[in-house]
């Protein structure tokens, strides 16, 4: 595999960062995934955290090098994901379960897999365009498809942030899959919470990126966003990759798996507390303690 990849989560106009993104790497696969936590004081972080370290955790595990199913892996690692959330909650005799939405993708043999739960997006992005995009799982959404609404009216309705589907819900979650996509040589794949998509739209991103550097463009539509967003922006989160398989010329950018060995994994993953982006107000004996019932919640789900 060969592409360039990029990742990046800023806490905008809030007073804490309940995002959580990471991406991992076999030689012969890639997974992503977004998360946007929901839930008072850190509730929220911890689900959303519960939800990449669930599918990095058992990615490390499956993918060697290629995972044998890409939608059941996502599935069951969304629906273990719920389940934890649940767990953490009646352990805690918690009023409310703290929630999060999701959007993971996986690629291997140049033929993408997503799922997403909630109102987290993944555009595909192709020659400058949108050739596809998740499909939120929000009341504004159901709107819209019953011309109820215009999009222009969405960006400004009461209920634009209210969602029917995430994770850590009493009620199951309702995971959406895509088909097998096959990719083209410089395809983009965006994966962001509200906060980035919701300010800059999905076309707008495409024409910004066609033939751009990832790694300098993605932080200059962050700055759009987040300015934008001003004072009371929400956290806005990416996860942005070209796919570069059958790329002629050496980028220095680029990530080239060719020399990983097949029991070989690399993640980019940020420990629950330890990410200055992920700005926190637990003390560190709160945040040692959260790792830890994160460490636990994940295990029971983990087979051993």
């Amino acid at each position: 595999m060969r592409f360039t990849i990029y990742q990046e989560s800023r806490q905008g106009g809030r007073a804490n960062n309940e995002d959580r993104t990471t991406y991992c790497y076999s030689r012969d696969a890639l997974l992503m995934v977004v998360a946007d936590g929901m839930g008072g004081h850190h509730y929220g972080e911890i689900a959303a955290q519960l939800a990449v370290q669930t599918l990095a955790d058992a990615f490390q595990r499956e993918a060697r090098p290629v995972l044998t199913d890409p939608f059941r892996f996502l599935q069951k690692g969304m629906t273990n994901t719920h389940h934890a959330i649940l767990d953490y909650t009646a352990r805690h005799r918690l009023k409310d379960t703290p929630r999060t939405t999701c959007v993971a993708c996986i690629i291997q043999d140049n033929v993408a897999y997503w799922a997403h739960a909630g109102d987290s997006r993944l555009y595909l992005m192709r020659d400058g365009r949108v050739v596809t995009q998740t499909k939120d799982h929000s009341r504004i959404r159901l709107l819209i498809e019953e011309g109820m609404i215009t999009e222009e009216q969405a960006a400004f309705h009461p209920d634009r942030n209210k969602i029917y589907s995430c994770l850590g819900s009493p009620h199951p979650p309702e995971i959406e899959f895509s088909r097998k996509t096959p990719l083209d040589n410089g395809d983009i794949l965006v994966l962001s919470t509200d906060g980035l998509w919701g300010e800059i739209p999905g076309e707008t991103m495409a024409t910004a990126l066609k033939g751009a550097n990832l790694l300098q463009a993605v932080p200059m539509l962050l700055n759009q966003a987040e300015q934008k967003g001003g004072e009371h922006g929400d956290n806005l989160s990416v996860v942005a990759v070209r796919w570069e398989d059958t790329y002629v010329e050496t980028a220095s950018s680029a990530i080239s798996t060719q020399t990983m060995s097949q029991n070989e994994v690399t993640s980019s993953l940020d420990e629950f507390g330890r990410n200055p982006s992920y700005k926190s107000d637990l003390s560190d004996d709160e945040i040692e303690k959260a790792i830890e019932e994160i460490r636990s919640a994940i295990d029971k789900y983990t087979p051993k």
